[in-house]
């Protein structure tokens, strides 16, 4: 079972990406997760985006830019569906946040930990969604453990393999 240990300021490793990585890795998201579940179906239980949301806030670990990340990755989404704008941009930016500040304070940098956080913030991730979507906006819309926390397994273990290739992409602050 993997460990989840605190970690003080003074050992938190802060990475920043050039703009070309922070500008076309969320766009190549985005552009996938639009298009992809239109030829292969399968793909529609991953959420791309979102996990391009947990890897930069985890990795820049700091909170105002995670919720910058979050609210732009996800307004951008919304700008590619037929849902209100706002709806994935507002669950985004609570993930963004969150994930950055736990990114502070905790060992996100080990293969389980970032299992259990995507795991976690996916989750979280549909019930923000899920909350906005039928409470503010009003859209008619179910919710299903089963369905939310397979999606959870699948997202959390595609973002283990997918966050080990965004590594490559770090630069050391």
């Amino acid at each position: 079972m993997p460990v989840l240990t605190y970690t003080s300021q003074e050992q938190v490793e802060v990475y920043r990406f050039s703009v070309p990585v922070a500008v076309l890795v969320p766009l190549g998201a985005i552009f996938l997760q639009t298009f992809l579940p239109l030829q292969l179906h399968f793909f529609s239980i991953f959420d791309l985006p979102l996990l391009v949301v947990i890897f930069f806030a985890v990795a820049r670990r700091n909170p105002v830019s995670g919720m910058l990340t979050g609210a732009a990755i996800g307004l951008l989404q919304d700008a590619m569906t037929h849902q209100p704008i706002g709806v994935y941009g507002i669950a985004k930016t609570v993930v963004g946040y969150g994930a950055s500040s736990l990114g502070v304070k905790l060992d996100v940098e080990n293969v389980g930990a970032r299992v259990l956080l995507t795991l976690f913030f996916y989750v979280v991730h549909q019930f923000v969604y899920f909350l906005v979507a039928r409470g503010l906006v009003g859209l008619n819309m179910n919710w299903s453990w089963s369905h939310e926390l397979i999606g959870a397994f699948v997202n959390a273990i595609f973002a283990a393999v997918l966050f080990t290739l965004l590594d490559r992409l770090k630069q050391r602050a």
